[in-house]
């Protein structure tokens, strides 16, 4: 049972609203992920030490500016959580990453070494507008100079965000491209005009404006431990759901 606000919430209206919002089995999925968490950390001895605990503490509070104790047990308060529960999430949090540098900290370097190119990064400029003839037409007003690819996108993209950022797109890995798309994108140098590439509803053309050659940062590192931390999970999930 839970009050909130002078209401009381029973576990059954919780596991009902999860229910009705599709939420369950992203609940469950963590549930049982925590559950082999616990189970691989056991078996690997990996432990957290009260200071560890303090430390990652002081950080969140510090994030949050709770400068003093009575501000932290408000805030606590407001989040419908104990200190003992706070305190818990923060060793669960901890042996999480702890384990997966266990697992996978010697594999980063070479998983990145394999899949490189997939971290080829670019910053795509992009017009779509709803016909290929429309397209057509805007790639030669800019390739003969009548108009550039930003005021081509300020005045004709269907998007009104896009319109108002002169086409800008975005940074996108090689990977979050599609196959034909990065093949047309990774061939081409920086303000070359690509298209027009079409779909079933629009068409679009593309203009490159910078190619971030992959390197392994320490935000990179992360990442790649991360996924390969997660898969982890999802294939002993699947194991332990189809044993």
């Amino acid at each position: 049972m839970i009050e909130f606000k002078g209401e009381i919430i029973l576990p059954e209206e919780i596991i009902t609203f999860l229910q009705r919002n599709m939420r369950i089995k992203e609940i469950c999925n963590k549930v049982l992920h925590q559950k082999i968490i616990e189970q691989a950390v056991k078996e690997r001895d990996i432990t957290i030490t009260p200071e560890e605990i303090q430390e990652e503490a002081n950080k969140v509070r510090y994030a949050n500016r709770l400068v003093k104790a009575s501000d932290t047990f408000a805030w606590l308060s407001e989040q419908l959580i104990s200190p003992d529960d706070w305190e818990a999430g923060i060793r669960d949090a901890l042996l999480s990453k702890k384990l997966s540098e266990a697992l996978f900290a010697k594999e980063v370097d070479k998983y990145f070494a394999q899949n490189q190119l997939d971290y080829d990064q670019v910053i795509l400029y992009k017009i779509v507008v709803s016909s290929p003839e429309l397209a057509q037409e805007i790639f030669y007003q800019i390739e003969e100079g009548e108009l550039s690819f930003y005021e081509a996108a300020h005045l004709y993209d269907i998007d009104k965000k896009r319109r108002n950022y002169c086409g800008y797109e975005g940074k996108f890995y090689r990977w979050a491209l599609k196959a034909d798309v990065a093949a047309i994108v990774f061939s081409s140098r920086p303000g070359d005009v690509l298209g027009p590439l079409t779909t079933e509803q629009i068409s679009y053309l593309l203009m490159v404006e910078e190619f971030i050659p992959a390197e392994l940062t320490p935000q990179r590192y992360q990442e790649i431990l991360n996924k390969m931390f997660q898969d982890w999970l999802s294939a002993e999930l699947n194991y332990i759901l189809h044993a």
